[in-house]
């Protein structure tokens, strides 16, 4: 902690303010995981991450630095981590998922503003995330009106490079995409002054397929009737998977995927057979954000799949390892990337495909539709995702809720009377 403490001062943090997180996290992470029975030992690396989430990996970011390396904070799915990767920089996940940042957020940012992007904004203002302090550039995109107002904020404290997402999914629309991620791929060799070759996006391409694969491989494993791993687990490794090492994360997950596996093939279940099984939908869960999963298994549910970008967004789709010039590279990056179906989109009626598909490839019993307050995309696209589930004999549940705990009585009754109402059917 005192190496630590040195690591923080040395960075331009408030101290003071960062003990104050530092002193409840522990507390909420035991609260929420370590209360759980039966949890598969794999997680034992997951726990270590979390326990010095704001110590281990930030050593290792600034060591880069220290012998000439950059480091890039991205904030969504959209950006490609294989083009920062391949100019020897590190790419690394900058979203904020507690209530701890919102208020240095507020002071900038109109209160019905999604707790999302004033987190993310508080977390650099306040100085009381090192993740916020020591990316050298940040990479914004154009997925909502308040991300791209808070970039111009966020702009005048630390140097922003913002990707202009496009908003459809025509031909010209994926073409469009490929020219920002060449964009992209200047700004990060101008910006490191390294050059990103056909080798090196080889390489980082198939870095980061591997990740994914990784996941997919965690998540297959959920679709089975011995459910080996909670939701609540599932939903930590894959917030770690936007900061950590990548191949280490990949090897640390495929380890644990071994043992899930042989937890299936001996019938070992964290919860009762007849367990009615959850699929959420919506918004991301950012980062200590646990709360909806912790209130649905300890309710008498349990989560299976998240149709999020802290879910199957992240993962699902490889991005094409057999092209050899960077120019196809990038075509076949940007191909990938736009088969993500986001709620920016218009029409976006692939997620309403990828959830009834999921739903069945789960085995679920029930949807809960989340939605942070303010999130004005996914709050309008829920009425298409509450029809489409509805007409598909899918009971649904839609929720709002932010990052504090007020409602979480009410959530609470709530979340249960729906699991109730699945159990009687």
């Amino acid at each position: 902690m005192d190496n630590n403490h040195k690591m923080w001062s040395d960075l331009g943090m408030n101290l003071e303010l960062h003990d104050q997180l530092c002193e409840v996290l522990p507390q909420a992470f035991g609260d929420v995981f370590l209360s759980q029975e039966n949890r598969p030992e794999g997680m034992d690396y997951y726990n270590m991450v979390v326990a010095d989430i704001h110590g281990i990996r930030p050593a290792e970011l600034i060591e880069h630095q220290n012998k000439g390396g950059k480091v890039f904070g991205t904030f969504c799915v959209y950006v490609p981590d294989e083009v920062i990767f391949a100019a020897d920089a590190i790419a690394t996940g900058l979203c904020g998922g507690s209530q701890f940042w919102v208020p240095g957020g507020e002071k900038v940012l109109p209160t019905n503003t999604c707790p999302l992007i004033k987190a993310s904004v508080g977390a650099r203002l306040d100085r009381t995330c090192p993740f916020f302090r020591i990316a050298d550039m940040y990479i914004g995109e154009t997925t909502c009106d308040g991300k791209k107002k808070a970039w111009e904020i966020l702009s005048e404290d630390v140097p922003v490079y913002v990707m202009d997402l496009p908003q459809m999914k025509r031909a010209k629309d994926v073409k469009a995409w490929a020219e920002e991620i060449e964009a992209l791929k200047e700004k990060v060799e101008e910006f490191t002054g390294n050059k990103v070759t056909a080798e090196k996006l080889a390489e980082s391409i198939k870095l980061i397929n591997n990740k994914r694969k990784a996941l997919e491989r965690l998540y297959n494993c959920r679709k089975s009737d011995n459910l080996p791993i909670s939701g609540t687990d599932a939903l930590v490794i894959s917030q770690i998977a936007f900061y950590d090492d990548p191949a280490r994360f990949t090897q640390m997950t495929n380890k644990l995927c071994d043992e899930l596996e042989q937890r299936i093939q001996d019938g070992v279940s964290v919860v009762p057979a007849g367990t009615k099984r959850i699929m959420l939908t919506g918004t991301p869960l950012a980062i200590p954000n646990w709360k909806l999963h912790n209130i649905v298994e300890t309710s008498g549910g349990v989560i299976v799949c998240e149709e999020m970008c802290t879910g199957t967004r992240y993962f699902e789709n490889q991005v094409d390892e057999t092209k050899e010039t960077v120019e196809e590279q990038i075509k076949a990056i940007a191909e990938r990337y736009m088969k993500i179906n986001c709620a920016c989109f218009t029409p976006n009626s692939g997620r309403i495909d990828d959830i009834l598909r999921l739903a069945k490839e789960y085995k679920v019993d029930g949807i809960i539709d989340v939605n942070l307050k303010f999130c004005n995309l996914y709050d309008t696209e829920g009425y298409f995702v509450e029809r489409a589930m509805k007409e598909a004999g899918i009971p649904v549940l839609g929720i709002e809720t932010d990052y504090t705990d007020s409602d979480a009585s009410q959530l609470r009754t709530r979340v249960g009377a729906f699991i109730e109402m699945l159990n009687n059917r």
